[in-house]
């Protein structure tokens, strides 16, 4: 038995999501199995059953815990039940207790509420969506396009992803009508700056074919086996950006910042060189490090490659790899999550130097919302 799988339980499964754009992988969902017999009961009610919501939010900190064991700093995706969600202060303090105990920062952590649920939960449902994003949690809708989630919801607590019925994602490529359905919601998410994520692709024709849709951001097994782990290749077979469709109407002004956001890999602004070496030799795709205050507004930004030409010279893990990352690191190029994206290019030209670094994208608080590559804005608003 490796070291790895001393490491992580067998019940513990790793999907990457994937950007098709650049090829990396930029999150991972992280799946604990099926629940273990509950222990006997010995309180007053023998015949009561185990708590689903409390084993909801036992799964979804065994899930962090299990990434954490890895050692990876790739962002996070969690999946909980909408009705673990309605509950309230009660289960969301909880649940952000557990992720902090596992060393993971909220804006570290893409939060989706799974499936639909009854319209008398939308209030709470809601009001818990909305109370995560104060919080810095990114948060997702679930099963677009077959579950009950009514679309206005979209608007009420401005999303960072929706998540396609694993389903319908997969029927596009055989069926013109689901195909125009994903196509509508990808342009409804377009416009509001939220990304489209198409899970439980089984084939490179399906792949294919969501691209061809405007999805950008896919999972399931044609992309990694069922024993992937962080660090490992995954199998991409198209990377080539889709053309983007006018506004029919008005001035337009172009795709907003947002859309192209993607997490970012966040530090404590205390790390040393060496933690932020690690996060880079893990991850090979990652192309920067933010590195964030108690309150996550980034105080900095370490570039890829200048931080590992510095370390590689002569003396230089000796020299830094024990001190602050900071005194390797730049100043942030923030952008507010509601810039054009054009005007961020603009913004980004204007520093020789740095023409090509990531930019940081804020949130109406200052906080770290992610990242965006220069060159995906480049392809994307060429002509």
């Amino acid at each position: 038995m490796s070291a790895l799988e001393l490491l992580v339980p067998a019940r513990a499964v790793f999907q990457p999501v994937v950007d098709l754009d650049t090829g990396n992988v930029i999150a991972v969902e992280p799946h604990t199995g099926p629940p273990e017999e509950p222990a006997p009961l010995t309180g007053p009610d023998p015949l009561a059953g185990p708590d689903p919501s409390a084993d909801d939010l036992r799964r979804a900190v065994d899930a962090a815990r299990a990434a954490a064991e890895l050692g990876t700093r790739l962002p996070l995706t969690i999946g909980l039940r909408a009705e673990t969600l309605a509950l309230g202060d009660t289960a969301l303090g909880e649940l952000h207790q557990g992720l902090l105990d596992t060393g993971r920062r909220p804006s570290e952590v893409i939060i989706c509420v799974n499936g639909g649920f009854p319209p008398a939960h939308r209030q709470a449902v809601s009001s818990a969506l909305q109370a995560l994003r104060r919080a810095g949690y990114p948060v997702g809708l679930g099963g677009l396009g077959a579950a009950h989630a009514p679309l206005d919801l979209l608007l009420d607590v401005a999303p960072y992803l929706i998540r396609l019925d694993p389903g319908l994602a997969r029927r596009t490529a055989s069926d013109p009508r689901r195909s125009a359905l994903v196509t509508a919601l990808v342009d409804l998410a377009h416009r509001i700056g939220t990304h489209v994520l198409a899970p439980g692709l089984a084939d490179e024709a399906q792949i294919l074919h969501v691209r061809e849709l405007g999805v950008r951001l896919v999972q399931g097994p044609a992309l990694a086996p069922p024993e992937w782990r962080p660090g490992q290749r995954v199998r991409v077979p198209v990377t080539a950006r889709e053309e983007r469709h006018p506004a029919p109407h008005g001035i337009d002004l172009g795709p907003r910042v947002s859309e192209f956001t993607m997490p970012a890999a966040a530090m404590p602004i205390t790390a040393t060189a060496g933690d932020v070496l690690d996060a880079l030799n893990a991850e090979t795709g990652t192309t920067s490090v933010v590195l964030v205050d108690d309150h996550q507004r980034p105080r900095a930004t370490v570039d890829r490659t200048r931080f590992l030409l510095k370390l590689s010279g002569a003396y230089g893990h000796a020299l830094h790899a024990h001190k602050p990352a900071l005194r390797l690191a730049d100043a942030p190029r923030l952008v507010p999550r509601t810039v054009p994206a054009i005007a961020a290019l603009r913004a980004a030209g204007r520093e020789d130097d740095r023409v090509y670094d990531d930019l940081v994208v804020t949130d109406e608080l200052g906080r770290c919302m992610g990242i965006v590559r220069v060159g995906d804005l480049i392809r994307s608003l060429s002509p």
